[in-house]
């Protein structure tokens, strides 16, 4: 689109090929080039679809200690999660580049600056040349997702600039932290991301509250989930199933506009791209009466700090 006020936006709401990590990049790459046939300028993914979300945890003796079958699976996770230092997604950048349209994504990240070996919930933002310009990890990975997630720290806390609009974005229940959230209004985030593993029931209060508070636009993306989901060489799968309801998640992906209102509402049970125009006048309208971090800001009494250090375990002089 022409017109620097106005942004196409494409919400892949999809499944992953569960923990294949191969197959789930294909999936992801063919989004992309639809979206890109389609004029979208953005395209966003749900919370660790690349390789995907840890669902055996809550239906398995996941906590169990020193267990042969939680520690299989929990390896066959950590072989499917991505590695950028080794270029897993460079077809991805390579598409966003050719295509001119960004990316964001949720990944399961194994971090190479920890050790390479423990694992993050991340979300990756691609710009339009195709570089990656930010790696958040999760600060507080949520209840029985710290059995195989790290805890992450504030670097990815960034924003872009896209067209007129500039956007950052949190996973799933760090969009309840208000400080997170404020982080993101100070450095001027008006197209706000929030990415779910998937459910209209962590959508469809959230994501307006946030558009009203913030007075931005808000993108709730979430995945889909199904029993059928889980592919045949799944360790243990057997297991997996044995207690697993048909519906894991039911997506709820969803747009609200900068005055709190639905420009989509929570789309259930359907995979597939969902597409939309912003108009980033909307922002600068209802920025007149309330700005968080502008006009309606008291930084003589209130202010936030934040440490956007990388961290690490093991620093070399």
């Amino acid at each position: 689109m022409e017109a620097p006020n106005l942004l196409k936006v494409a919400l892949a709401q999809i499944a992953p090929v569960w923990l294949d990590k191969a197959a789930t990049l294909k999936k992801i790459e063919d989004s992309i080039k639809e979206a890109a046939s389609h004029e979208s300028e953005l395209i966003v993914f749900g919370e660790g679809l690349l390789p995907g979300y840890p669902w055996w945890l809550s239906i398995t003796h996941a906590s169990a200690w020193d267990n042969k079958i939680q520690k299989e699976i929990h390896a066959h996770y950590v072989r499917n999660s991505v590695q950028i230092e080794k270029g897993d997604l460079e077809s991805i950048q390579a598409l966003a580049k050719t295509h001119s349209i960004a990316v964001y994504l949720g990944i399961i990240e194994r971090a190479q600056d920890r050790g390479g070996h423990s694992l993050y919930c991340s979300l990756v933002y691609i710009d339009r040349t195709g570089e990656i310009r930010s790696v958040h990890r999760k600060l507080q990975p949520t209840y029985d997702e710290r059995l195989t997630w790290s805890p992450g720290d504030g670097k990815g806390l960034q924003v872009h600039p896209l067209k007129e609009f500039t956007v950052g974005g949190l996973n799933c229940w760090e969009n309840w932290m208000p400080l997170a959230r404020t982080a993101l209004y100070g450095l001027g985030e008006d197209l706000h991301i929030a990415v779910w593993p998937g459910a209209v029931r962590n959508t469809e209060n959230i994501t307006r509250m946030i558009a009203q508070e913030a007075r931005s636009f808000v993108i709730s993306v979430s995945s889909l989930m199904r029993k059928s989901d889980f592919p045949a060489h799944t360790p243990h799968l057997d297991i997996i199933l044995k207690n697993c309801p048909d519906v894991l998640a039911d997506g709820g992906s969803c747009i609200a506009g900068p005055d709190g209102k639905w420009i989509l509402e929570p789309v259930a049970h359907e995979e597939g791209l969902i597409y939309q125009t912003l108009d980033f006048n909307r922002v600068l309208e209802e920025r007149q009466n309330f700005d968080a971090v502008g006009h309606y800001s008291r930084p003589d009494v209130l202010q936030l700090k934040v440490n956007r250090e990388r961290q690490e375990s093991v620093r070399f002089d």
